[in-house]
């Protein structure tokens, strides 16, 4: 993990902040590219990922933005009431699992609300290189909309359109339109709340844009029904050991309880930190990180939130 200070915490919109981090003695921070996450251990302990959305050029300093999500299972709550200007924080260095395609003839980026944290860092990028893009950036409103003076002052506001939900109907995401001819070399880039998410993804599927040029990267996982959920059994290739997984009981935790270690951050199949392969069985995925075409391979699966269809899983730990 890296020290950093929290130089400067600041309202970015209603509900939202963004912090400045960079390391104490202003040494250069390690690199990153458009797309990257870093995670960030709050007071608590626990550790949460955040997009970066400065700048992929600047070393000085990483640049994150939280909302404040009511719904928050304490991450977005104890940035904005716990972390203050002039704390320091553990982070991790950047990972990206939502890079860009840089062979790409053209970029369609779809942020909706915080979803546009990792999408600016893209546009910044994409604008630096003189590459063709075009952003598409919905919020409920203007007052929600976070970023909006320094996209407005940028080099490529000409390339940005806004999509307010208490705007006129002219002026609102029309997704079938936009995307109404899958072009070859053509790339979309969607990141947002579950609900957006879902229709610009939805309708570039019905439209046939190949899975190949959609990427995605869910910011949180939609709630899940357990009712259904039965026990399971896990065998550790390593040891041999068979470990049962009850029914009201993750993967991750029944490890934790025998002393298991394998790293985990989100805890939703957001991140991805915890994928592990699997050797023999068939997971039931819950994920957000995998794709459906990895999802089916199931040599993999992520133990923080996915279940077994089979009654055992050998996996590779």
């Amino acid at each position: 993990m890296i020290e950093v200070l929290v130089v400067s915490k600041k309202a970015a919109a209603d509900d939202i902040c963004v912090f400045e981090l960079a390391r104490p003695n202003g040494a250069a921070l390690p690199p990153f590219s458009a797309g990257a996450h870093i995670d960030v251990q709050l007071p608590s302990g626990i550790i949460r990922q955040y997009s970066l959305c400065n700048h992929p050029n600047e070393s000085h300093r990483y640049e994150i933005g939280v909302l404040k999500d009511p719904a928050s299972r304490g991450g977005s709550l104890a940035m904005h009431d716990q972390v203050s200007e002039g704390d320091r924080i553990q982070i991790s260095e950047p990972r990206n699992h939502f890079p860009l395609v840089h062979e790409a003839k053209r970029s369609l980026l779809f942020a909706g609300g915080i979803g546009v944290t990792p999408i600016l860092c893209m546009a910044e990028r994409l604008a630096h290189a003189g590459a063709d893009f075009d952003m598409h950036y919905c919020t409920r409103s203007p007052a929600r909309t976070a970023f909006i003076e320094r996209i407005q002052a940028s080099s490529f506001a000409d390339r940005v359109k806004f999509h307010f939900d208490d705007g006129d109907a002219a002026q609102k995401l029309d997704a079938a339109s936009l995307l109404a001819t899958p072009t070859a070399g053509t790339h979309l880039y969607v990141c947002g709340p579950g609900g957006f998410m879902e229709h610009v993804l939805k309708t570039a599927e019905a439209l046939g844009w190949p899975a190949e040029q959609v990427h995605r990267e869910y910011f949180a996982a939609a709630a899940v029904d357990h009712s259904s959920d039965g026990s399971f059994e896990i065998k550790l290739s390593s040891t041999g050991q068979v470990l049962e997984i009850p029914a009201d009981k993750t993967v991750i935790e029944v490890l934790e309880a025998h002393d298991i270690e394998i790293p985990f951050s989100c805890e939703s199949g957001v991140c991805g930190t915890c994928l592990t392969r699997v050797l023999e069985g068939e997971p039931d995925h819950r994920d957000y990180f995998l794709t459906e075409a990895e999802k089916a391979k199931n040599d993999q699966f992520t133990p923080c939130c996915s279940r077994a269809q089979s009654p055992r899983l050998v996996l590779d730990i």
